[in-house]
């Protein structure tokens, strides 16, 4: 009889539909923020996780209807659902697990494009079950709220609407509420928690009890009190903060001698504080030629613009150094800002801009004797800041001897890298450019200028005038080893910037130089082995 008056009067049906959608988009986003700590966020990973969820979607539908013309029981639907709620739970649990132990796999059988096959497999393991049982709800109501040929369009369309305006806000929820309130992991839970509860009501109205709704929602609270868990690194103890923003996951490690902030699990440093505020031994320190070229000590004040704020090394460093200077920056995750000020020292009189920077360039008429550009997604170059557009509106916000200097934190080895489009496309903009390497990193400096006069002389110049020891020898090292770019025909523009394959590239070489370490100490001494090392 419940069963019967939930069919005859359709709402229910309408919200279950509205919620299936919702719960499909949002799954997807948390889908992103899952992989994004250990694969990136790229357009590449991107790609991949709607593929994947197309995919299970699709074989979904097609199983939904076939199921539904054959057995026309909701029972069944409702049931699926209820396994859809509890797989959905348990991601927040194991789905980290999960991640790394294909990794693990893969390292030892993938001799390329590595990344590309973890993601892939990690959505393929994670995602595609619990999605193609959602994606039977449709057909199966469908099936269940059609009465006749007369109001089947009808029908059909409202059912759309409901699953497409349900789509839109699990869209918006998660990005702009629940992730950045109360993480992913979380986010996983509610809307898990939402498709149990439609299977509840549902059954209850139907008079059905079941040891399966029952073990259902054991296993649902269970997730919940094991799922909670905000650390992506579940492996590292005494983090001094961990967290997520709307644009990144977030972690901040402290040590006698410094204070770290990574934007990722596995590697990476995206800003660094040095206790001691000595110099860092980073790629920040060979930026500091930067204000030696523009000719920090020949002016009574200098303006410095960093493109990628981060929590403000390179900004503190030239404040530190230099007293004539003033500096500001742009940083799109306010997050990062935050964190800065609470945990990197950042001076309270730095202003810093939320903003995107090339958005941020193209709404001010500001010039800068200096121009730092170090934006990163992730480990990918944001594609609108790699352009001979954007490095061309870079050039018109410098003054006259203005000097950019970009940090290129992927060196490549292969002819077409991702430096070699990067520095191609910087010289078809600046007349003069020169690039470093920074010792024992990937990290390359590349200094870029328009100015009529030979920035080597005027760098050698202020050199003579620093009272820092230490930046003397650092800064006297790096004007002996620039070397003048000879440009090539490798030029990105705002209709042709692959910079998400061609920074896979060059990570996919470095994974393949460290996977070759441990797959020779693997062969060499077995698992007992390689756990030793590890």
């Amino acid at each position: 009889m419940g069963r019967t008056r939930i069919l005859q009067n359709k709402a229910y049906l309408y919200v279950t539909e509205f919620f299936a959608g919702m719960s499909v988009m949002a799954v997807e986003l948390g889908a992103s923020r899952l992989l994004a700590p250990y694969f990136s966020s790229s357009q590449i990973v991107w790609t991949i996780i709607i593929g994947t969820i197309m995919i299970a979607m699709a074989l979904g539908n097609i199983y939904g209807g076939r199921a539904a013309d054959k057995n026309p029981n909701p029972d069944r639907l409702y049931q699926r659902m209820l396994v859809a709620a509890v797989w959905i739970a348990m991601i927040p649990v194991v789905g980290k697990y999960i991640i790394l132990g294909i990794s693990a796999l893969l390292i030892f059988s993938v001799n390329s494009n590595f990344l590309i096959w973890a993601a892939f497999a990690a959505c393929m393991v994670i995602f595609v079950f619990p999605l193609f049982l959602l994606g039977t709800v449709t057909p199966c109501l469908v099936k269940y709220t059609v009465d006749s040929l007369e109001d089947n369009g009808k029908t059909v369309g409202m059912l759309n609407a409901s699953n497409t305006i349900g789509s839109i806000l699990g869209t918006f929820l998660p990005t702009f509420v629940t992730i950045p309130a109360v993480g992913t992991s979380v986010t996983f839970l509610i809307f898990a928690g939402i498709l149990l509860l439609l299977s509840v009501i549902y059954f209850l109205n139907a008079k059905v009890f079941g040891r399966g709704m029952l073990a259902g929602i054991c296993l649902y609270l269970a997730c919940c009190l094991l799922g909670r868990s905000a650390s992506f690194a579940f492996w590292e103890t005494g983090l001094t903060y961990e967290g997520e923003s709307v644009y990144n996951y977030l972690q901040v490690k402290e040590t006698d001698r410094s204070v770290i902030l990574s934007t990722n699990v596995l590697f990476g440093v995206q800003s660094i504080l040095k206790k001691d505020n000595s110099l860092t031994g980073m790629y920040y320190d060979y930026a500091l030629a930067a204000p030696f070229m523009a000719g920090v000590y020949e002016k009574d004040a200098m303006d410095v613009l960093v493109l990628g704020m981060g929590t403000g090394t390179f900004a503190s460093q030239c404040m530190r150094y230099f007293p004539n200077v003033k500096a500001e920056g742009v940083e799109i995750d306010e997050k990062i800002t935050a964190l800065a000020r609470d945990y990197f020292a950042l001076a309270p009189d730095v202003a810093v801009a939320d903003y995107d920077g090339r958005a941020y360039l193209q709404a001010s008429d500001h010039k800068y004797d200096v121009i730092m550009v170090d934006a990163y997604q992730d480990i990918t170059i944001p594609f609108q800041m790699s352009s001979v557009e954007f490095f061309t509106l870079v050039k018109n916000h410098l003054k006259r001897d203005g000097v950019m200097v970009v940090n290129m934190n992927m060196r490549g080895t292969k002819e077409g890298n991702i430096n070699q489009y990067l520095a191609d496309t910087i010289s078809h903009v600046f007349d003069k450019v020169y690039t470093i390497d920074v010792p024992g990193s990937t990290n390359r400096e590349l200094f870029a200028s328009a100015s009529p006069d030979t920035i080597i002389e005027v760098m050698q110049d202020n050199l003579a005038l620093t009272p820092d020891a230490a930046l003397f020898d650092l800064v006297s090292e790096v004007a002996q080893g620039l070397v003048p770019y000879q440009p090539g025909c490798y030029v990105m523009t705002d209709d042709r910037a692959p910079v998400e394959l061609l920074g896979m590239q060059v990570i996919d070489e470095l994974i393949r130089e460290e996977a070759a370490y441990y797959r020779r100490i693997y062969e060499k001494e077995g698992i007992q082995g390689l756990l030793k090392r590890l």
